[in-house]
């Protein structure tokens, strides 16, 4: 498995676990839909993250919320990417892009990301071909069904197994259309088309995923499974997250997604020394 990943001529370092900083530059995405679609109130945003531990700072254009309507292409290019180029010039970071569109993967690279996050895995037309050209690192996420209706009753026989599986195939598609195996992560899509008890069986059985032999990364962050077990309102679900990014880490994740940046880098540092321990 590899430890350090060139994203775009910057390093990752993946032998620690790290902090992927959610910036949502969208007006309805279900935390932080409109807190930041200015580039000025983005680009303070990215540099508190960060100042508070992130390594990659995730960009997305496109809320992938439950209900979530689609937007275009063109749209998505017009929110993003001033805010991808402003990071770029100001801040030493990797740059991720969350998109599912080729046109805003390839925008995007040239404007500074290093990094693909697809919560379609690569499945849309156009996109296998675009990140194979572009040769930055691609994070391969499951989601069942699309946003809109993804919640409508899912159901799974063995939701580990068959994430798993999914997981797997999709990583042999990237490989045979040119894509290196070295340039692949891959994110078991918490919340994306699954119940609570869904959720909760991939992080019991995170390690399963160690599998296939790729970085794993996890976004748990204010999920709605938080709110289900604890009764808690979106406001107040950082206990929960901080709860799961520390038993996803554990159990070998080695990228969390997060919204609190300072409190999560600190919950990682705690479980990866105690791991480390003699």
């Amino acid at each position: 498995m590899v430890d350090i990943l060139d994203c775009g001529g910057k390093s990752l370092d993946l032998r620690t676990p790290q902090v992927m900083g959610i910036l949502n530059v969208t007006p309805d995405s279900f935390s932080d839909g409109g807190l930041f679609i200015s580039v000025e109130q983005a680009i303070q945003q990215a540099r508190r993250m960060v100042d508070e531990g992130a390594a990659i700072i995730d960009v997305g254009g496109e809320s992938t919320r439950p209900g979530a309507k689609p937007v275009s292409a063109a749209e998505e290019i017009e929110r993003v990417i001033p805010i991808i180029e402003a990071i770029a010039r100001e801040l030493p970071v990797v740059i991720s892009v969350d998109t599912s569109k080729p046109e805003v993967m390839r925008a995007a690279v040239a404007a500074g990301a290093g990094l693909i996050n697809d919560v379609r895995a690569l499945r849309e037309e156009g996109t296998l071909n675009a990140a194979a050209a572009l040769g930055v690192p691609v994070c391969l996420m499951h989601m069942r069904g699309e946003p809109r209706s993804m919640q409508e009753n899912p159901h799974y026989l063995d939701v580990v197994s068959e994430v798993k599986s999914f997981l797997a195939e999709r990583v042999s598609r990237c490989i045979e259309a040119g894509i290196a195996r070295e340039r692949l992560l891959i994110d078991p899509g918490f919340g994306f088309g699954k119940k609570t008890e869904h959720n909760l069986a991939l992080i019991k059985h995170l390690d399963a995923f160690l599998d296939i032999g790729l970085p794993v990364l996890v976004g748990v962050s204010r999920k709605s499974t938080i709110g289900a077990v604890l009764e808690r309102s979106v406001a107040d679900r950082l206990p929960g997250s901080l709860a799961l990014a520390t038993l996803a880490c554990w159990m070998g994740a080695r990228i969390i997604r997060a919204h609190d940046v300072a409190a999560t880098a600190d919950a990682l540092k705690i479980c990866h020394a105690v791991k480390n321990a003699n």
